[in-house]
C-alpha cells in the first residue's frame, strides 16, 4: 500500500498504529508526545509506567486507549547535536524499529509525526528525508498503509534549493490569464523547445521517445498503439521495462488493488494523478508521459502549477515519487498515487 502525507492533527487520524515522538522515560511531554498521552487518556500514562524507559533509537508498543487507533507506538528519537553523534542512524532506527512493530502487531495502517523536530531540535528537511527513504524502502517489501502526518505547513520543510528550483521554474514556464473587461487575453512565454534552452540547468527532452527510435519502428508496431487504451499502454510499457507488477505499481506509490483493477478492465480510466504516478514509476520521457497521458483523457499545461512540477522532475531525471510528492505538498498540490482512482 502506499504512503501517503496529510495535513492533520495524529491523534485524529483512523488508522490501526500511530507513532508517538516520546522521550526515554515514556513519561510523555509536549508537543505530539503530550497530545498524544492527553488524547488517550490515564491509562496510557499507566501502561507506560510499566515498561521502564525505551532507547534512543528504539520503539515499543501500547494500547491505543482513547485513541482512534489499537496501537500506539512510542519511538524515541534522537537530540539533535550538530550530525556527528550518529542522529541519522538513530533516527532511521525509530521508523525502522516501528514499521517492525507495526508488521509485528498485524497493522495495515500506520501514521506517524515527524519524529525529533519539536523539541529534539532535529533540522525538518533532513529528518523529512530520513522517514521518506525508511518508510518508501519499506513499502517496497511490505504491504501497509504509511501516513506521515503534518500538522501545519511550519513542521514540514524540504530543500530550500529544491524549492527555490521549483518555484523560479514554476515562474519562467507558467501562464495566467488576465482579464480585461470581458475578453480574455492570455499572458504568453516563448514555450518552445529554445525556451526551454535558456536553463542550463534543465536538461532537454528529446522530441522522440527513448525506448525505440521511429525510423527503427514498423508500420505495424505504430499503428498497433493508436487505438490502445491507458490500460494496454502501461500492461506493454511494463513488459518492454522488464519489471514485474509489484515492483511497478509500488514505484509508483500505487495500492495493489487499484492496480488489479486497472489490469482486469482494458477500458479502465484512471485519475490523472494516477496515470502520472505509473508514467514516473516507468520513468519515461516527458514525450511519452504525454502519451500515456493522452490514453486516460489527460494532457499536461503551463496554466497548471501541478502539471510544471510534474514537468520539472521528468526533466531533471527524478523519478522518485516519494520526493514529487514532497515537493507536490509544499506547494498545495495534489499528490501522486494512492488508493483510489
Amino acid at each position: 500500500m502506499p504512503l501517503q502525507i496529510i495535513r492533520d492533527d495524529i491523534t485524529r487520524v483512523k488508522c490501526d498504529a500511530i507513532v508517538n515522538a516520546a522521550n526515554s522515560k515514556l513519561r510523555g511531554g509536549g508537543g505530539v508526545d503530550g497530545a498524544i498521552h492527553n488524547a488517550a487518556g490515564p491509562g496510557l500514562h499507566e501502561e507506560c509506567m510499566t515498561l521502564g524507559g525505551c532507547k534512543v533509537g528504539f520503539a515499543i508498543i501500547t494500547k491505543g486507549y482513547n485513541l482512534p487507533c489499537k496501537y500506539v507506538i512510542h519511538a524515541v528519537g534522537p537530540h539533535w547535536f550538530n550530525g556527528k553523534f550518529g542522529e541519522a542512524e538513530q533516527l532511521a532506527s525509530c521508523y525502522r524499529e516501528s514499521l517492525r512493530l507495526a508488521k509485528e502487531y498485524g497493522c495495515e495502517s500506520v501514521a506517524f509525526p515527524l519524529i525529533s523536530t519539536g523539541a529534539f531540535g532535529y533540522p525538518k528537511d533532513q529528518a523529512l528525508q530520513i522517514a521518506i527513504s525508511e518508510i518508501s524502502r519499506f513499502l517496497l517489501e511490505t504491504d501497509m498503509l504509511v501516513f506521515v502526518v503534518v500538522y501545519d505547513k511550519d513542521g514540514f520543510q524540504i530543500s530550500k534549493k529544491l524549492i527555490s528550483d521549483i518555484a523560479e521554474y514554476i515562474d519562467e514556464c507558467y501562464v495566467e490569464a488576465h482579464y480585461y473587461g470581458r475578453s480574455t487575453v492570455l499572458n504568453t512565454f516563448p514555450l518552445d523547445d529554445a525556451y526551454y534552452q535558456k536553463s542550463a540547468a534543465i536538461p532537454q527532452a528529446p522530441s522522440i521517445a527513448h525506448s525505440k527510435p521511429l525510423q527503427s519502428q514498423s508500420l505495424d508496431d505504430l499503428i498497433s498503439t493508436i487505438d490502445e487504451s491507458f490500460s494496454q499502454m502501461l500492461l506493454r510499457k511494463i513488459d518492454e521495462k522488464g519489471i514485474s507488477d509489484s515492483e511497478c505499481y509500488k514505484k509508483a506509490n500505487i495500492d495493489r488493488k487499484l492496480f488489479s483493477k486497472i489490469r482486469s478492465d482494458i477500458n479502465y480510466k484512471p485519475s490523472k494523478t494516477t496515470a502520472i504516478a505509473f508514467a514516473i514509476a516507468l520513468e519515461l520521457p516527458l514525450d511519452e508521459t504525454k502519451d500515456m497521458l493522452m490514453k486516460a483523457g489527460y494532457a499536461l499545461s503551463h496554466r497548471n502549477k501541478f502539471d510544471i512540477i510534474i514537468e520539472y522532475f521528468i526533466k531533471m531525471g527524478n523519478y522518485d515519487v516519494f520526493e514529487i510528492n514532497e515537493a507536490l505538498f509544499a506547494f498545495d498540490q495534489s499528490l501522486l498515487g494512492g488508493i483510489k482512482a
